[in-house]
């Protein structure tokens, strides 16, 4: 086989014909075999500037460029291209463009494009070791390839939204993950929790857009509430259960816990169960498999009477979001709000009274079935892609992670 036809074989070195060629094995040039092979321009062919595509015919210069390609046969391969500088009359010397190398590219286009479907599957530890390129390179490549395959969000047709704030550091530090959640797309990623953090968003989707939003689903964050009624004041707030059981474990039933403990607190052996029962007391009975564990709550919740009553209630809480119909819900807020008010226990009324003034939101749940649990899903993905990459500190890089792990359901 000719050298032409090798080249016609493996492809994408259009407007190339190989020179030399070399192999060296294992641990000669490096810890892997390795083959070296030299790119000579072919003559008569139609050149076109890296700057600005013009065609051109006239070449400036030649300059030397080690390029790398995906392996030949198990072996790392290094192109030595001989680039010609074409002498445009608008852009001056530039070098020229080829389909297969770009303009200041180390890589070819095919290694940077398996570079890229790579790390949607694999750590970028990994990968670089997999094709023998240098992390920060491996990142690079990535992030480009990124960019190119997510392109500008697509907000056409967008008419229900959910906003969450996710962790992305120790510490204080949020993002704002906005999606869509019919299609499981999400839309944008910002950094902060604030009003100022999301407006971007709002003038990325624009006016005319924003006026056609029927729902947002959040949780109980004044900033985001306030925003969303300057830019969309026609869309309809949607609370979500996790938030508010979240909410009501946080302000109620931890406190009643410590109080319990507190009270019992010469008796060291039923201070440590009650101590001990953070755990029961937030998960959903049904989630607790095994019997001990279903013993411990019984018994726990029937030696506690004020345990009993604020567990009770979170259970009948959640209940609120069962229903379809605005008038039912209203009925079964009002007898929860009697009962939570009724209550002897200081920490309960005072949850109660907040939350009535969100009863709106809450009750938006039976017209639009939305909720945030897919940004809860999204949060552990989140988690997963930090692992990979041993922590992200190139935030645009992390966010176009999170943008193409989840990319939608097409329409």
């Amino acid at each position: 086989m000719s050298r032409d036809e090798v080249t016609r074989v493996l492809g994408g070195w259009e407007g190339y014909r190989v020179g030399a060629v070399e192999r060296f094995e294992a641990g000669v040039k490096g810890p892997t075999a390795q083959v070296w092979i030299e790119l000579l321009a072919l003559r008569r062919r139609r050149m076109h500037c890296s700057g600005c595509g013009q065609a051109v015919n006239k070449v400036h210069d030649h300059v030397e460029r080690w390029i790398q390609d995906l392996p030949i046969l198990d072996a790392q391969t290094h192109l030595l291209v001989w680039r010609r500088r074409v002498r445009c009359p608008r852009c001056g010397p530039k070098l020229e463009a080829l389909p297969w190398l770009g303009r200041y590219s180390r890589v070819t286009r095919r290694l940077a494009q398996s570079v890229g479907r790579l790390c949607e599957v694999a750590s970028l530890k990994h990968v670089a070791r997999f094709f023998g390129l240098g992390w920060w390179t491996v990142k690079s490549i990535d992030k480009q390839y990124l960019r190119e395959k997510l392109g500008p969000a697509d907000l056409s047709g967008v008419e229900i939204i959910a906003m969450d704030e996710i962790a992305i550091h120790k510490g204080h530090s949020y993002a704002t993950v906005i999606v869509e959640p019919h299609v499981k797309r999400v839309l944008w990623v910002g950094r902060g929790r604030s009003k100022a953090s999301i407006r971007p968003f709002f003038q990325l989707l624009g006016k005319d857009r924003c006026r056609r939003l029927k729902a947002v689903a959040m949780d109980m964050n004044g900033a985001y509430e306030t925003e969303v009624r300057a830019w969309c004041p026609q869309a309809e707030i949607v609370y979500d259960l996790f938030h508010v059981v979240a909410k009501y474990s946080r302000e109620v039933l931890d406190p009643v816990r410590r109080d319990e403990a507190q009270r019992v607190a010469g008796n060291q052996a039923e201070r440590r169960v009650i101590k001990g029962s953070r755990w029961l007391l937030l998960r959903n009975r049904q989630n607790i498999k095994r019997q001990e564990d279903r013993v411990r709550l019984d018994e726990l919740l029937a030696a506690n009477r004020n345990l009993l009553k604020v567990y009770l209630l979170k259970d009948d809480l959640k209940h609120l979001w069962d229903y379809h119909y605005p008038k039912a819900a209203k009925r079964f807020w009002a007898d929860w709000y009697r009962r939570a008010m009724q209550s002897d226990i200081e920490h309960l009324r005072r949850f109660a009274r907040r939350l009535r003034p969100y009863v709106a939101g809450i009750l938006a749940h039976c017209r639009y079935r939305l909720h945030t649990s897919l940004l809860e899903g999204i949060n552990n993905k989140i988690k997963v892609i930090k692992r990979m990459a041993y922590g992200f500190r190139d935030e645009e890089y992390f966010f176009l992670k999170i943008k193409a792990a989840f990319p939608g359901i097409p329409r």
